[in-house]
């Protein structure tokens, strides 16, 4: 029973990250209209309960960001202005929208509380990871 109750509420959270993290984008412009890119990041093969796994998950994370805001471009889309401010800025928000304290303290090994802050980035989580 006990065992169950695990492997459910591991998918629950699994599922959520997965949802999480397609939401993340770059914004481009295409013929005069604004367009999101978005990029799926999977979370197979990761054991998101421990700090390697949250650490792993961060670095695809920042990959998958810095590629919806460099090489994701289409045909007819404008490259973004910058392409580090878009790529932090979509980092942010998956760490944000993914609520997972130990995401959270993975970011922070590369990122100050203010910037986390600024990103909206819930940074109180960080102390539930510890």
């Amino acid at each position: 029973m006990y065992t169950k109750t695990v492997v459910i509420n591991a998918w629950s959270v699994l599922g959520t990250i997965i949802v999480a993290c397609t939401f993340y984008a770059g914004d481009v412009r295409a013929q005069g209209h604004e367009v999101t890119v978005a990029r799926q990041v999977s979370t197979q093969g990761l054991d998101l309960s421990t700090p390697a796994g949250a650490r792993e998950l961060y670095s695809r994370l920042k990959s998958a960001a810095w590629i919806v805001c460099t090489r994701a471009n289409r045909v007819g889309l404008e490259p973004t202005p910058d392409p580090d401010v878009c790529s932090e800025k979509a980092l942010g928000e998956a760490i944000r929208s993914a609520h997972m304290p130990l995401l959270v303290q993975a970011y922070l090994e590369t990122h100050s509380l203010r910037q986390a802050t600024a990103r909206g980035i819930d940074v109180a989580a960080r102390v539930a990871a510890k």
